[in-house]
């Protein structure tokens, strides 16, 4: 009797653990490992850290954990603790372009497939399934189409760049770079936000050039928490700027504080930087069907002349202050 109900223990235990197995393969929920920057890094940021935590969500089927640093050591530990977790799917945002290759190749031996978001990475396309990202060097290009098209007799121009070595810093000054090459125009000043592309940083770019005495008739700044930094430093100063004033004002990232201010004619341009990825990532996983290599988003350049509440709803992202509202 003993040796019997011994025997149905074992298969009790047994049985237990194959139901076990089989409700994990039944939950039906696809692992993925998200690494990317922090909310706090930019406007931008905050919108896509959003989308990312809405989409790969438990309801929509996923298992997904994501983390979030500005340091690309961090975030490359982060990316070998998912390949270790044996995730399904890997999505990557660098702080930093170069640096991925070791770990990339580590993802795809252990058949783990790679797509990077919003930013590329300085490596062979191999290295990964596909990626979803924002142009950045055509978003520089057009934005400085839209400086040489001003029409100014002289461009005296301060660049005020991002992280320096991110691809949006990279592909954003690219193309100011090469035009002050070419004798397009000129950079009086050159400075950099840091790793938290900031505001305050961006202000004291401004405020030491106008210490300095230098003639400027352009800002550039890669983002528009720096742009508000620097019409910040112009106001203090009493400089004036936008539609009609002296200095002309162009940022980046569509976020809606920003495109009011555009459309008051309190700055000039906004170019943008669309942070909503997850959606169409996530239509590629459920189709079972990966595309391959690079797929670039159509992105916008609007200015105070073009710019409309229909583009502001459609395409902006954050908190609207309302028309008319400027944000300094």
């Amino acid at each position: 009797m003993k040796k019997i109900l011994g025997i149905l223990l074992v298969l009790v235990i047994l049985g237990s653990g194959v139901l076990f197995a089989a409700g994990q393969q039944e939950s039906g929920l696809i692992k993925v490992g998200i690494v990317n920057l922090p909310p706090e890094e930019s406007g931008y940021r905050q919108a896509n850290v959003e989308d990312m935590n809405t989409v790969f969500s438990t309801a929509n089927g996923y298992d997904a954990k994501q983390t979030n640093t500005m340091d690309n050591s961090e975030q490359i530990a982060a990316a070998k603790g998912y390949i270790r977790d044996g995730v399904d799917y890997l999505l990557i945002s660098a702080a930093n372009a170069s640096g991925w290759d070791d770990t990339l190749k580590s993802a795809k031996d252990a058949g783990i497939k790679v797509i990077l978001f919003d930013r590329a990475i300085d490596t062979a396309e191999s290295n990964y399934q596909a990626a979803l990202l924002s142009d950045m060097a055509y978003e520089g290009a057009k934005a400085v189409e839209w400086v040489l098209g001003l029409g100014l007799p002289k461009i005296n121009l301060i660049l005020i760049r991002g992280q320096m070595g991110s691809a949006a810093e990279i592909g954003r000054s690219g193309a100011v770079l090469d035009a002050a090459k070419a004798g397009k125009l000129n950079i009086v000043a050159d400075g950099t936000g840091g790793d938290s592309w900031s505001l305050e940083e961006a202000r004291k770019i401004v405020e030491a050039a106008i210490a300095a005495g230098k003639d400027f008739n352009v800002i550039y700044a890669e983002n528009d928490g720096m742009a508000q930094g620097a019409v910040q430093a112009l106001e203090a100063a009493g400089i004036t700027h936008g539609k009609d004033g002296k200095v002309k004002v162009i940022g980046f990232d569509f976020n809606r504080f920003a495109l009011r201010n555009v459309q008051a004619g309190y700055w000039d341009a906004d170019m943008q930087c669309n942070p909503r990825q997850a959606a169409e990532i996530s239509k590629w996983i459920k189709s079972g069907s990966l595309p391959s290599g690079i797929i670039y988003q159509e992105e916008l350049l609007l200015t105070t002349a073009t710019i409309t509440d229909e583009d502001i709803e459609k395409w902006g992202i954050n908190a609207d202050p309302g028309k008319g509202v400027i944000t300094r």
